[in-house]
């Protein structure tokens, strides 16, 4: 496979282990900033840590980086941040109106209508100002995975569930949780399966929430901790991948496909499963066959980056069938034959 040079130098490296409140009313017309990017465009995309990539219903592609929140139009990147937030930015949700929200560390999350941004911290409902991950449910209510539990607003106001070991309850009495306190409070991924059960991971434990209670999740009485990446692919399966391996659920029976660290699992249009996996060898982009994900083992294509110790922390498929993703060095593009950063 045919690599491209990197074009910059990136002295920043970080590690596999080290990287909601009651009812509270908002009031949505505060916390709105106008955003002007007519002089942030540049050809170059992100050259640092790029947590999440996520392409719109229009087409553009958009980068949580440590750098801002770009923007990709297919010829040039546009810094959407810079006069908005110096924050660092980990997560992206396009929700089912066409809005896009970005979870940072540290600022809470960003509301972005196409206009102008607006910020949703502690003050406004958020447990905690550390967003992991967002995620939409069916009812259209957005969920924020944070350190020290999750955030669910409903449009007008935030309920939150505080995390407390191998327990998660719904708190009213506004507290908050600590910024910048870190494993094992920290909540990574969040979905709604097919039967309306939600699947969270955490850099602790593992839950499973029925609308009523979060259970610990647990195979032979054990439990799955330090789960960075949740997915329900189109048959119905949940995909759990963590710094202990892959795993995949039937609905009755846990198979474990691999003991490499998984950090972000993706199903693409086709049915293969990918994942940004740790090997012996480092970091390699993961494809597991359609056709073989139900043997005993499953075919896998391991695709070698140019830097081993290149942590992949986001998977996802563009409208032209290409896989990005995004590392502690930028991001980068797939075409099935060659990356390109």
């Amino acid at each position: 496979m045919k690599t491209y040079p990197q074009i910059y130098t990136l002295c920043l490296m970080f590690v596999f282990c080290t990287l909601c409140q009651g009812q509270n009313k908002t009031d949505l017309s505060k916390g709105i900033t106008k955003s002007e990017t007519k002089d942030l465009i540049t050809a170059l995309g992100p050259v640092t840590i790029t947590r999440a990539i996520k392409q719109d219903k229009n087409g553009a592609i958009w980068m949580a980086t440590f750098q801002g929140v770009f923007r990709y139009d297919g010829k040039s990147f546009t810094n959407m941040t810079t006069d908005v937030s110096s924050a660092r930015f980990f997560s992206i949700l396009e929700d089912s109106k066409g809005n896009l929200w970005f979870g940072s560390i540290g600022s809470g999350v960003y509301h972005y209508d196409g206009e102008s941004f607006q910020n949703f911290t502690t003050k406004d409902g958020l447990i905690n100002n550390e967003v992991n991950c967002i995620y939409e449910d069916k009812r259209g209510h957005i969920w924020f995975g944070v350190n020290g539990g999750v955030s669910r607003y409903d449009g007008k106001s935030f309920q939150n569930f505080m995390l407390k070991g191998d327990t998660i309850n719904e708190d009213r009495t506004g507290k908050t949780f600590p910024d910048f306190t870190r494993p094992p409070n920290e909540a990574t991924s969040i979905i709604e399966d097919k039967t309306g059960t939600f699947w969270l991971g955490t850099r602790g434990s593992a839950f499973v929430y029925d609308g009523k209670t979060f259970t610990p999740l647990t195979q032979n009485g054990k439990s799955f901790t330090n789960i960075r990446s949740i997915i329900e692919d189109k048959k119905g399966n949940i995909w759990l991948g963590g710094q202990f391996g892959l795993w995949r659920y039937d609905g009755s029976t846990f198979t474990k496909i691999t003991e490499n660290g998984v950090a972000c699992i993706y199903e693409d249009q086709n049915g293969n499963v990918w994942t940004g996996s740790q090997t012996g060898r480092g970091w390699v982009l993961s494809r597991y066959n359609k056709k073989s994900l139900f043997d005993i083992k499953s075919s896998v294509t391991e695709i070698k980056l140019e830097d081993a110790n290149n942590m992949i922390f986001t998977i996802s498929e563009t409208q032209d069938g290409s896989i990005w993703f995004g590392t502690l060095l930028g991001a980068h593009r797939y075409d099935g034959h060659s990356i390109t950063d």
